[in-house]
């Protein structure tokens, strides 16, 4: 509604004309290119964390979040606790910060505020076993695994997977913290 007149509704053709333009390289200001993992990396992703669990002989729940926090693909190893489910949900999501949960985890311990005030956020782990997941250098998801029994069974597991994604060094994974200034 203009000026107390009710707008013509738009039609599919109007509406397929704008996206044409904003194709061609016209200004859309409310619209923002984003990438996102897609289903068949994902799935890749978790078979190679639950691969890695066979071979450590150790049960998993593995999860891929996309770029929004969304549940992309999970799997839940025979015998793997289910508490554990919710704790490798929570390590992709906090891992969609840009940096693993080990990293988030040093980077809060020398501060008591943070290290007293994050384990009361919902959604957010600060143990090893949650990561990034970048591609051409873009935030596209995250991976959590958990249910071993050591953290580091979870790093290895969710490594395995990570070794699929050409941008992600199976070593250390550093990533810059923004709201650090990096």
């Amino acid at each position: 509604m203009r000026n107390g007149v009710l707008d013509r509704p738009r039609s599919a053709r109007t509406i397929s004309l704008q996206f044409q333009a904003a194709e061609e390289g016209m200004e859309m200001t409310k619209v923002v290119k984003k990438y996102s993992i897609s289903h068949e990396l994902a799935q890749n992703m978790v078979d190679a964390a639950v691969a890695k669990a066979k071979q450590l002989g150790v049960t998993e729940n593995v999860t891929i979040l996309d770029d929004g926090g969304n549940l992309k693909a999970f799997s839940r190893m025979d015998g793997a606790p289910i508490p554990t489910i919710e704790m490798a949900q929570n390590k992709a999501y906090t891992a969609l910060l840009g940096v693993s949960t080990q990293e988030f985890f040093n980077f809060i311990q020398g501060d008591p505020s943070l290290l007293a005030g994050v384990p009361s956020l919902a959604r957010v782990a600060a143990w090893g076993g949650g990561f990034p997941i970048k591609v051409n250098g873009e935030l596209v998801g995250a991976i959590g695994v958990s249910g071993a029994p050591t953290v580091q069974n979870d790093v290895d597991c969710a490594r395995a997977a990570l070794a699929l994604v050409s941008d992600t060094v199976a070593g250390e994974f550093t990533y810059p913290m923004p709201w650090l200034g990096d």
